[in-house]
């Protein structure tokens, strides 16, 4: 993409980012009976809500983690959110979730993706993401492919993220939110592979062993499959299914030349 054109998504993704919430609904940050003095500054906040949430101490922590947030520490903004979509120690409330990683958006979405916060930041951009690609029933968040896409966007080309890169390429890859685009799908798929991402290796390693798109290249494809085998959960039925299928129909040469490729893998820098 030419930069031109790089840095006029880039503006509009991030005025998206800080649209103005509707009428009547508070802040992400305007949490209920929340303090404006604290002896400690955010860091030392945020510590103690780690601190309390360890030791079983749950509303102290979410004292201290509310805390922290309002005085703009990005790290403890995405902990009370991830707290807020699964109910953790907070009543499970999916629009607190949404604003309250819209806010971290608002506040820090320019910072330099090289800035400590980094990772926080991107993956509030995904949240949001994920919140308008299924809406949140009964709230104004309507499902809306097309903002999803332009946020995964952000967070994957700004940040590169590596989860919004996965989302995004099977957003190319199913034609949602945007034209439906193999070759850039199988692109984000790569780099978020790269990064060790263990689902964009199953989606990546099935599209290459198949030829789904792609040019064929079933020991790279078998290799990413055994890679995203080796690292999803007991949840993760569905890459099990696909790398049983490719060791099913695989040949000896191809399971041979797969297997000295993770070899390999897991022996280059960093592990990836």
């Amino acid at each position: 993409m030419p930069m031109s054109d790089a840095l006029k998504v880039r503006a509009i993704v991030f005025a998206l980012a800080v649209a103005v919430t509707p009428a009547g609904v508070t802040g992400a940050f305007a949490f209920d009976g929340q303090a404006t003095t604290d002896p400690r500054s955010p860091l030392d906040a945020f510590r103690a809500g780690g601190r309390a949430l360890r030791d079983g101490r749950t509303e102290e922590a979410v004292s201290a983690l509310q805390y922290a947030a309002t005085n703009g520490h990005a790290a403890s903004a995405w902990k009370l959110a991830r707290m807020y979509m699964s109910g953790d120690g907070v009543a499970q409330n999916d629009l607190k979730a949404f604003e309250t990683f819209r806010r971290i958006t608002q506040t820090r979405g320019d910072e330099n993706p090289n800035s400590p916060d980094a990772q926080f930041i991107s993956a509030a951009f995904v949240g949001m993401a994920n919140y308008w690609l299924e809406g949140i029933p009964n709230s104004y968040v309507r499902p809306n492919p097309q903002r999803a896409f332009e946020l995964y966007f952000y967070a994957a080309s700004t940040f590169g993220d590596a989860d919004g890169q996965f989302r995004l390429g099977r957003m190319f890859l199913e034609g949602q939110g945007t034209q439906r685009d193999p070759r850039q799908a199988a692109r984000w798929l790569s780099l978020a592979a790269g990064k060790s991402h263990y689902r964009a290796q199953a989606v990546l390693g099935h599209m290459l062993f198949v030829g789904r798109d792609v040019p064929r290249q079933a020991p790279r494809g078998l290799m990413y499959l055994t890679l995203a085998k080796e690292a999803a959960s007991e949840s993760d039925t569905w890459i099990t299914e696909m790398y049983d299928e490719a060791m099913r129909t695989a040949s000896d040469d191809e399971r041979g030349v797969a297997l000295r490729m993770v070899e390999a893998w897991l022996k280059g820098p960093g592990r990836r």
